[in-house]
């Protein structure tokens, strides 16, 4: 009776590709531990926890470099060896890339905003929630199943939440969160609904296993399916703030300890459009004619808004640089959707996909960059009006300099030769898929980006009101403000490295 059950056994039992899985799992480990050690260490030594984060980012984004010989599997279906719930190819190390060493960048200025905030932020509950929603940003867009999938963005987002409320007593800090905790339970209902239907009538959760099946569902079952990719789409544009489902971006990105906001700008988006890519052209390709036209409108409607919003900040309210930036954001997502749009409509998805991709690289390294400067400023002006940065370069020549830099960067004009040539690369997307209109969308929204971008620019060159403040710069932040300016610039002068990244591998 045994020996047949041997054979089942082993069959059920898989070998697991730890090398693959190293980068999230060893996000996820040092979380653990400095969870625990966290109950160990005394009061006056907590910074240790914020460098051992900070070490543990640094390690998992190195074990990215033994992945780049060729993709490798693990979670494969016993029966079917391509079939996996876990890929690490091409597509996945480069958002990886931008997630880990995004939330490396978040990492180190938290070190100082945990210092600067005396005790209002409990050290040891900070760094394990901000490790474990990287470890789950890293895991998503390696996820090839939708059941992991969803447990990735679960598990990137729900330690947000908290993080964006983790100030004691500030109820700036909780409504926030409330607004933030609302809009992405309701997205992940909407988008849990959406792949019920679709499992419902493919009957797998695996993505190119649903790309093959729902083609040839059951005619009493195509609405089913139908509802499903447009439940699955809605809840996946929450996830992106895309327009009408932006709301809650600027109100969070305020109350939110500033690294968080940096954290959510980029390694949020990276996460809601690495998903969305995964959702739509991976799993979903034949229903293009649905989510194609979906997307583009969407694309046009939230440049535009966010755009807008941006245009209506004035320099003297208070925040009103975090809401710039938290706006811009917003018109930033659109700019990211196009590519993906263009995908439904072009012959050669894969380098639509690799626009978005690249554009995701730019955008990543300079708002971090610009968040960095804003975290600076924010140390002495409380309130960081965009009024506040008036005269900067006198008291902070450098990084008044880097500031411009990034702003021109996001702005798409020289010196920020890298934003030039992201925009440059979606905007070919659009008129190569034939989306002539949304490239005229798009062209019309950069200029207006421009005017707030410059005002914004202009400012920090502009003689001070009274005497020049200096800004004394904490080693910590001195570091995230080298390491984008030092990337931004680089990739500027060599713009042509980004178009390797347009080999996503995906197909």
């Amino acid at each position: 009776m045994s020996s047949p059950a041997q054979p089942l056994a082993a069959s059920l039992v898989q070998s697991v590709d730890w090398l693959a899985i190293a980068p999230p799992t060893i996000v996820a480990v040092v979380g653990l531990v400095v969870l625990v050690a966290d109950l160990f260490v005394a009061e006056h030594r907590k910074a240790l926890l914020g460098w051992t984060s900070v070490a543990g980012l640094a390690v998992a984004t190195v074990m990215l470099l033994p992945l780049l010989d060729g993709d490798r599997s693990t979670f494969c279906l016993t029966g079917d060896a391509t079939v996996c719930s876990y890929t690490a190819d091409r597509f996945t190390l480069v958002i990886q890339f931008l997630v880990l060493g995004g939330a490396l960048l978040a990492a180190l200025l938290s070190v100082t905003a945990l210092k600067d905030a005396r005790k209002e932020l409990p050290e040891g509950e900070y760094w394990f929630l901000l490790l474990s929603s990287a470890a789950g940003a890293a895991l998503l867009p390696a996820s090839r199943d939708l059941a992991t999938l969803i447990v990735a963005l679960e598990v990137a987002s729900l330690p947000a939440f908290a993080l964006v409320g983790l100030k004691y007593g500030d109820r700036k800090s909780s409504e926030a969160a409330l607004k933030f905790f609302l809009s992405s339970v309701t997205a992940t209902a909407v988008s849990l609904m959406g792949i019920s239907f679709v499992y419902a009538t493919t009957g797998t959760l695996y993505l190119t296993r649903v790309a093959d099946r729902i083609q040839n569902v059951d005619g009493q079952f195509h609405t089913l399916a139908q509802t499903g990719v447009v439940l699955t789409l809605v809840g996946f544009a929450f996830k992106t703030a895309a327009v009408p489902f932006h709301f809650w971006v600027p109100d969070t990105y305020v109350g939110a300890p500033l690294p968080i906001a940096a954290y959510l700008s980029v390694i949020g988006k990276a996460v809601g459009f690495s998903g969305l890519i995964l959702v739509t052209v991976v799993a979903l390709p034949s229903y293009a004619d649905v989510w194609g036209p979906a997307l583009a409108v969407l694309g046009a409607l939230t440049m535009t808004v966010g755009n807008a919003g941006a245009l209506r900040q004035q320099a003297t309210r208070a925040y009103s640089a975090v809401r710039l930036l938290a706006w811009s954001s917003v018109g930033q997502a659109g700019y990211l959707l196009v590519p993906i749009a263009a995908a439904a409509y072009s012959g050669n998805a894969e380098k639509s996909i690799g626009s978005t991709v690249a554009y995701a690289l730019m955008y990543g390294a300079v708002n971090l960059g610009a968040f960095a400067v804003a975290a600076l400023v924010g140390r002495t002006k409380v309130l960081n009006r965009v009024a506040d940065y008036r005269g900067l370069y006198a008291s902070s020549p450098l990084s008044a300099l880097l500031l411009a830099f990034f702003l021109l960067c996001l702005a798409g004009l020289p010196p920020g030769i890298i934003g030039l040539f992201a925009k440059v690369t979606v905007f070919s997307a659009a008129v190569e898929a034939g989306l002539g209109w949304l490239a005229v969308v798009m062209a019309v929204n950069v200029v207006i980006a421009l005017f707030y971008y410059l005002q914004w620019t202009a400012l920090l060159f502009r003689a001070p009101e009274g005497e020049p403040e200096k800004h004394r710069v904490p080693g910590p932040v001195t570091a995230a403000i080298a390491l984008t300016g030092f990337l931004g610039i680089a990739l500027s002068g060599a713009p042509q490295l980004v178009l390797r990244f347009t080999d996503t591998g995906l197909f």
